[in-house]
């Protein structure tokens, strides 16, 4: 399907209108999974033209992806990548964990950005980081586009890595479903349970009586308190 091609036009507005001169583009993969990390990339591409094809990574195949993904390692000025794990999406709550990945992600660039290009509608970020959301910045943001491609694509392969084998983790092919609820997913959670890979706070363990006990009541006050006031509305 046709689609059209990011630009650099909300980069410039943020250079024309606040000054920023060092620009990062943020999405994260992750969020509505029901096993493994919430990982953000953060990339800094500067005004360059981007690379052919360059568009959100949900609009392309595996193999575009990783094709253009090779591009990007060297194409991009920097980049870097956040996770928050099962453990902390559990304790923290989504919006909570979002922001510990982004912020782990812009920690570890080289150069600190004067300003965010954030994918969505709301910020999850906040201060004291200058943030321009855009929704489907993905498709619209060169330096989102080139973030949400190498999010998706690490991701992938940390979740094709997980597990050892004959430890059962195989039966859950998450290699195939990044951690998302495929049927092949579905039927192994029924049998086996959760693996320590999962989130235990979601409500797919309300649908699966032999496994409800584990199910992992959220202790942070900060969390339910920032997601009870509206910046997100997800529903998992």
């Amino acid at each position: 399907m046709p689609y059209e091609a990011p630009t650099h036009t909300v980069e410039r507005s943020l250079r024309a209108t606040t000054g920023a001169k060092v620009i990062a583009g943020v999405d994260e993969v992750g969020r509505g999974a029901w096993a493994g990390p919430v990982t953000v990339c953060a990339a800094i591409t500067g005004l360059r033209r981007p690379p052919e094809g360059l568009t959100d990574s949900k609009l392309l195949t595996p193999r575009r992806r990783d094709e253009l993904f090779d591009v990007l390692q060297g194409w991009v000025t920097a980049h870097a990548l956040g996770h928050a794990s099962p453990e902390e999406i559990d304790e923290l709550g989504m919006t909570a964990a979002l922001r510990l990945a982004a912020v782990r992600a812009l920690d570890a660039l080289p150069v600190r950005p004067d300003a965010v290009i954030l994918d969505g509608k709301h910020d999850y970020l906040g201060r004291p980081w200058q943030v321009r959301t855009v929704i489907k910045g993905d498709q619209s943001c060169i330096a989102v586009a080139a973030a949400s491609v190498i999010a998706k694509v690490q991701r992938d392969r940390m979740m094709a890595a997980l597990g050892e084998p004959g430890d059962g983790t195989a039966d859950f092919a998450f290699a195939a479903n990044a951690g998302y609820p495929s049927p092949v997913h579905r039927a192994a959670l029924e049998e086996r349970g959760p693996t320590m890979y999962h989130r235990l706070s979601w409500s797919y363990l309300d649908a699966l009586p032999q496994w409800r006990h584990l199910k992992k009541v959220r202790r942070s006050e900060e969390a339910m308190e920032l997601e009870n006031g509206g910046q997100l509305g997800f529903d998992f």
